[in-house]
């Protein structure tokens, strides 16, 4: 069976439709569609009845968009250096041209588990995270004057899914997340 046609884990799909037809009036602004699909069991798409499947839209303002991505980007950038300097991904520093060369290369095994490891996050970047996180969960909220901003940051913060939020606001080419707490943050939001 092709991949198409099976999903063996927890996934969303997110994906982007910029109507180019539909002119806002001047008063209005732009807004574009979220489309997203995600199930929370293993489905065939054969078995199109499954109670574990969910899709569905929400229209959001395309510069409110443009914004949250900015703040993403710049917090997986300070994801990115306090990986850097954390003791436990840092290697000794190299002193010859040879080992600058040598510590740039990391197995894509060791690169995956940096990915995956859990990041401690200093307070301005915690609070950071929080501020991004609060304006996700008011996008993505069916009720966003309702939307509280959040005290704690309610998945495991690793690069990878910062990186995977980032990415599910990615205009161009939307995401897939895999089962993980990012995952199940996310689904809580649009349910």
């Amino acid at each position: 069976e092709s991949k198409a046609a099976i999903a063996s884990n927890k996934e969303i799909t997110i994906q982007w439709y910029i109507p180019s037809m539909v002119k806002p009036s001047k008063d209005t602004e732009t807004k574009i569609l979220l489309l997203y699909a995600y199930n929370t069991n293993p489905v065939r798409i054969s078995d199109i009845t499954s109670t574990s499947m969910f899709s569905g839209h929400l229209w959001i303002p395309l510069a409110r968009i443009i914004s949250l991505r900015k703040k993403l980007s710049d917090l997986r950038e300070r994801v990115e250096i306090l990986m850097q300097g954390s003791k436990s991904f840092s290697t000794s520093v190299p002193t010859s041209f040879l080992e600058q060369k040598e510590a740039l290369k990391i197995s894509p095994l060791n690169r995956s588990k940096m990915r995956r490891a859990k990041v401690h996050l200093d307070d301005k970047t915690e609070e950071i995270a929080k501020r991004c996180l609060s304006e996700v969960k008011a996008v993505l909220s069916v009720d966003p004057a309702v939307s509280s901003p959040l005290t704690e940051i309610p998945f495991k913060v690793t690069l990878q899914s910062i990186t995977n939020l980032e990415d599910m606001f990615d205009l161009a080419n939307g995401c897939i997340i895999n089962d993980g707490s990012l995952f199940d943050w996310i689904t809580t939001l649009l349910h």
